[in-house]
């Protein structure tokens, strides 16, 4: 295959951005190379905001021919939770044709070494980072995110976690070096010499199953994991959130045949209305590797079922946020209304039980008691969403009925301190938009527990009396061990309470973020600094990124002879 890219050119384009990109995940200091505001582009051959949005457009009512083997038919059918009826087609694949066909092209590419891998997949994201305003249009029409933030975490944040995990693959793939010269002495008689070649060979095909709600920001890891590491990627999306990752498809074969290897080293798996071809690809022998982000019996199921390959799973949780004392309670409950409404609660992160002593905390405005402390936070998140057109801008749509079904529900499991309301876009009027619930439950009765230890994604809070810090600490350490949490968050004054927390996810491997007050929220994790997940409780299975999390996405192999 002759390549229009040289591995030169590749390489003088994107090492400085690689070695960059390691400094970062060694320092763990701030650092992208993707720009967060939406008028950063525009230049250097990036896509601005008219033509971005122009470029969206194009794709209405479009079929998007990715030009791959064994397409027997095209699919679609994806609605905007904005109202908006997309109306784009795919190629749905015959998998005996189309599996083989990616395998084919992971010899070349397995020989093209770490960091030629590496470089193709930082061309790859360049290309999607020029047309950031493109793709924040395709997520927000898929996900139900609001523009800023599906530009944001859908663009650069997406990006940022795509380039982590090609340098975590890299770190990983050169620890062990390519060429050995090993002698042994062996006293009066000859040394015995031996050299020795080291090859990282992939595991076979890798299949990433798609997400509704983070279409973009939860599989690039994994896409880009997989594929730095030698990997053919077989993309499987959400059947209502396939554009965004059709798109990264698309972008990722022309690089590859521009580059001289086989464009079949990523493809796309559409499926018919209710076909649900995600479990029939999992336990396919050619899958050797799933990344997976969804429901936790899917997740569950992965696990079990698919022994023929390495799974990573990212499932529920229920996160949990420890209200003990403050030195900044205005700081506090703003942070805390915020985390509640950004993306309506629809976040892996976001929090859900609140839990504060029965008898109040202590803040730097005097005592409150554990009434007043839910009637603040209801204050400030309506405080907060009292603007629609802030509202409509930090809220976004409610993604599915399912959301919207648990939203309406849970005002019947307690007291309810916080009323959601509905509220209008008047540029979708399709959209349901809908302002969180907060719900007052006691954590010493049975009848609440069924609430608050199960995960409501939504919209929705509980805040838990509890009797004290201590029992507290037990919740918390109760429930991230049954059920898993992405994230924890805690609010203390006291040295001794916030040992007892530390202490609590550390044995319990969660996510800690504390006494938050500022720009920095708990659901909110910085690639090249923050693990997102642990790997380490239910809630999922890796931590995005680690080494674990790309390490045995390869294996090596080692050919020696005599000197």
């Amino acid at each position: 295959m002759t390549a229009a890219l040289s591995a030169h050119e590749l390489i003088a384009r994107h090492r400085s951005t690689l070695d960059q990109a390691l400094e970062a995940i060694r320092t763990r200091a701030y650092w992208s190379p993707h720009p967060e505001h939406p008028k950063a582009y525009g230049e250097h051959g990036s896509l601005d905001a008219a033509a971005g949005k122009a470029a969206f457009d194009a794709l209405l009512g479009t079929r998007l021919d990715l030009g791959q083997p064994g397409t027997d038919d095209w699919v679609g059918g994806e609605t905007s939770p904005y109202g908006v009826d997309l109306g784009v087609t795919y190629p749905h694949a015959d998998l005996d044709v189309l599996l083989p066909a990616m395998k084919a092209g992971q010899r070349a590419w397995r020989d093209a070494g770490a960091e030629q891998r590496a470089v193709v997949c930082l061309e790859i994201l360049k290309r999607v980072s020029d047309r950031t305003h493109e793709f924040a249009h395709a997520v927000m029409h898929t996900s139900g995110q609001a523009f800023m933030m599906a530009f944001q975490a859908g663009g650069p944040h997406a990006q940022d976690r795509g380039l982590e995990a090609v340098a975590y693959a890299y770190v990983e793939q050169v620890r062990t070096p390519d060429n050995a010269e090993w002698t042994k002495p062996q006293g009066k008689r000859d040394p015995l010499a031996m050299t020795k070649q080291f090859t990282p060979v992939p595991r076979g095909i890798a299949l990433v199953i798609g997400c509704n709600t983070f279409p973009t920001w939860n599989g690039y890891p994994g896409l880009f994991a997989s594929l730095a590491t030698g990997n053919a990627v077989l993309v499987k999306p959400h059947p209502r959130a396939v554009l965004p990752l059709a798109l990264t498809v698309q972008v990722a074969r022309e690089v590859l045949a521009e580059a001289g290897y086989d464009p079949n080293l990523m493809a796309l798996a559409a499926e018919r209305p209710g076909e649900g071809i995600a479990k029939t690809l999992a336990t396919r022998p050619e899958i050797r590797i799933i990344d997976y982000t969804g429901s936790t019996e899917f997740g569950d199921w992965l696990e079990a079922n698919a022994r023929q390959a390495q799974v990573y799973t990212e499932k529920a949780g229920v996160n949990t946020v420890v209200v003990h004392s403050t030195g900044d309670y205005k700081g506090m409950l703003s942070n805390l209304a915020f985390s509640l409404s950004l993306y309506s609660g629809q976040m892996c992160t976001t929090p859900q039980n609140l839990l504060v002593p029965r008898e109040g905390i202590s803040t730097d405005q005097g005592p409150k008691s554990y009434d007043e402390v839910v009637a603040d936070l209801a204050k400030s998140v309506d405080g907060l969403l009292g603007d629609d057109a802030r509202a409509n801008a930090l809220l976004g749509a409610i993604v599915t009925p399912d959301v919207k079904a648990r939203l309406e529900a849970a005002a019947g499991l307690g007291e309810v301190a916080l009323a959601s309301r509905e509220i209008t876009n008047p540029d979708f009027p399709g959209a349901v938009v809908r302002t969180p619930v907060i719900v007052k439950l006691d954590g010493a009765k049975p009848d609440a527990e069924a609430a608050y230890m199960s995960e409501c994604f939504g919209p929705v809070s509980f805040a838990v009396a509890v009797d004290s810090a201590s029992d507290a600490v037990e919740l918390l350490r109760r429930t991230v061990r049954e059920k898993g949490a992405m994230t924890v968050g805690a609010y203390t004054t006291d040295p001794e309470v916030e040992q007892d927390v530390r202490e609590a996810c550390l044995e319990e491997a969660a996510q800690l973020s504390l006494n938050l007050t500022g720009g920095v929220y708990v659901n909110q994790t910085a690639a090249f600094s923050d693990f997102h997940g642990s790997g380490g409780n239910p809630a999922a299975s890796a931590a995005l990124c680690d080494g674990a999390f790309v390490a045995n996405r390869f294996r090596v192999v080692e050919v020696r002879r005599e000197a």
